[in-house]
């Protein structure tokens, strides 16, 4: 199975084909636009299946997979953490839990980006399980950006995760440290010399054994299309 997320920068029935060449079987794509206006041009693959979350038409959270996969958003979603969406992933290899994550929410300030995951990670406690479960998207976060007395900061979503056996594929395939990552996901306003790492696919133990290969676009490749790198992730052959 291979998973991508990539945020987009709106538009993504312009930009697709770009990530198409990848073959996925998911993507997740932040700042998608809804589906009504998700028109792809003939000869383009067409999704199997799409979720779609947001308030605006133009710039949302969106669910695309490919080939057997079928989607499902739960019954269990709370609206108010917004594009932070549990969906049923079924029809493959091996049914699981999707989280698929785009932490932007401008109505709270003070748990905008990680505090919106953290307090997702308490709420949904029991659908995120040591086995089956992936969360992955725009995380808007990193460990550079922690505030030692605020709780919920990137370190804690990370060791929260960690004791469920939950850990992100791409530090586990690279052997990276959180705040220190030698790729990065994201360019500030597109310039190559302000590079973060915020994009993150995380897998429990059971996928990780069935890491194969975790890639990130490079920013010559992609600063056209998006402020944002794609994550590809590939788990078994």
């Amino acid at each position: 199975m291979k998973m991508i997320t990539w945020n987009c920068n709106m538009a993504f029935r312009k930009k697709a084909q770009a990530i198409l060449q990848y073959q996925p079987d998911i993507l997740i794509i932040p700042e998608c636009e809804s589906p009504e206006k998700l028109i792809f041009p003939k000869g383009m693959p067409q999704p199997t299946d799409m979720i779609w979350y947001g308030s605006n038409q133009n710039k949302g959270l969106g669910v695309i997979s490919y080939g057997n996969h079928k989607l499902r958003l739960l019954k269990a979603h709370n609206p108010a953490f917004k594009t932070i969406l549990p969906v049923a992933v079924t029809g493959g290899d091996i049914d699981f839990t999707l989280f698929a994550i785009w932490a932007n929410n401008p109505q709270e300030p003070e748990h905008q980006y990680v505090g919106q995951i953290w307090k997702a990670l308490a709420h949904y406690k029991r659908l995120i399980r040591n086995e089956r479960t992936i969360l992955a998207g725009d995380f808007n976060s990193n460990t550079i950006w922690d505030k030692p007395r605020r709780i919920g900061n990137h370190t804690d979503v990370v060791k929260t995760l960690a004791k469920k056996g939950i850990a992100s594929v791409y530090h586990h395939h690279h052997s990276q440290t959180h705040g220190t990552e030698q790729h990065s996901t994201f360019s500030l306003y597109r310039h190559p010399d302000k590079p973060y790492h915020l994009d993150y696919c995380f897998a429990s133990a059971d996928f990780i054994q069935k890491l194969t290969n975790v890639e990130i676009g490079s920013h010559d490749d992609w600063c056209t299309l998006s402020d944002h790198q794609p994550l590809v992730v590939q788990f078994g052959g």
